[in-house]
């Protein structure tokens, strides 16, 4: 009867902790997602990457993690109400693609932690105290979009050394974005630089006509998520009106830009997932440094450079990391 009694307070004891052990181990989080762009191939591919590297760290969809995804299709006025969604579901946390979206995350909520996949000027916009030190609920990786400008005016100098009119196409929507800055940043090129401001794809072809109009020769456009959303047609209006291009990313040449100076975005993305797995193991944001990218990639598209009769020097193509033919 004792050995009996035994056994069944074993059995009991075990399915115990079986029971609690699977509660753990079956721990579903959940996971907002916030983009700034439309829903296109290449944004969907940066989000696969951060998807990967989590399933990598162990949070596998549909076993132990969901996501929760929003769009907001380029347009940054619909940004708030898609972060207000994103809280009203009580997500653990949410991750951001682009400044403006993790301006929009962090007015919703000051409670959820928010990891930025992509972001610019977190400090001079008030998101963070700072790098090192965050402070708040936000913290991620930025991409330099702004301190980059520079570096990127020297190269299309030095792909268009005739050129004598810059014209600079913008996103009005994008929070990391400010005039005076980028003055600052392309002042030293000693060239004739006029700024355009967008709100949408629908006002490129208004924006492209009036930049020729002015006698543009060449054409700097600061990335965005907008703009990488809308790459393709940003790089066939610039095809058409003979403008040649430095954009951001290496995706906005592959779409047909000549030119791209910057940090590869995929791994940005794949470095956000590790953001996420400490904050999900009792990491505080404010405890997390935001960090920097410290490599770049040049990329060059020979072939739409030749469509445009432009000589690319071979110093140029000497230095890139990648050249499109």
């Amino acid at each position: 009867m004792r050995r009996r009694q035994f056994l069944i307070v074993l059995g009991s004891a075990t399915f115990a902790c079986g029971r609690s052990a699977q509660s753990q181990q079956t721990k579903v989080y959940r996971i907002g997602l916030l983009d700034y762009s439309p829903p296109e191939a290449g944004r969907v591919r940066l989000w696969d990457a951060f998807r990967q590297q989590l399933r990598a760290l162990g949070y596998v969809e549909g076993r132990n993690t969901t996501f929760e995804t929003r769009w907001a299709d380029g347009k940054a006025d619909r940004l708030p109400a898609l972060a207000a969604e994103l809280v009203n579901l009580n997500v653990d946390l949410i991750v951001t693609g682009g400044t403006s979206t993790a301006v929009a995350a962090a007015r919703a909520t000051t409670m959820i932690p928010i990891i930025m996949a992509t972001g610019s000027e977190p400090v001079g916009i008030g998101l963070v105290s700072s790098l090192a030190k965050p402070g708040g609920n936000i913290t991620g990786v930025t991409t330099l979009t702004m301190e980059l400008s520079g570096k990127r005016m020297e190269l299309l100098r030095e792909l268009v050394p005739a050129a004598s009119h810059v014209a600079i196409l913008t996103d009005a929507g994008n929070l990391a974005y400010r005039a005076e800055d980028m003055r600052t940043a392309v002042q030293s090129s000693g060239l004739n630089t006029e700024i355009t401001a967008v709100r949408g794809a629908d006002e490129f072809e208004a924006a492209f006509a009036a930049m020729e109009g002015r006698g543009a020769d060449a054409l700097l456009v600061i990335p965005s998520p907008m703009f990488f959303g809308n790459r393709q047609a940003l790089a066939e209006l610039a095809l058409k009106g003979k403008l040649p291009t430095v954009m951001g990313q290496r995706e906005y040449v592959e779409a047909g830009g000549v030119l791209s100076y910057a940090t590869n975005l995929s791994d940005s993305f794949r470095h956000a997932a590790t953001y996420v797995d400490k904050v999900l193991n009792g990491a505080k944001p404010a405890d997390l440094p935001i960090e920097q990218p410290t490599k770049f990639e040049l990329v060059i598209n020979l072939k739409t450079a030749k469509a445009l009769g432009l000589f690319v020097p071979p110093s140029l193509l000497a230095r890139a990391d990648e050249v499109i033919e």
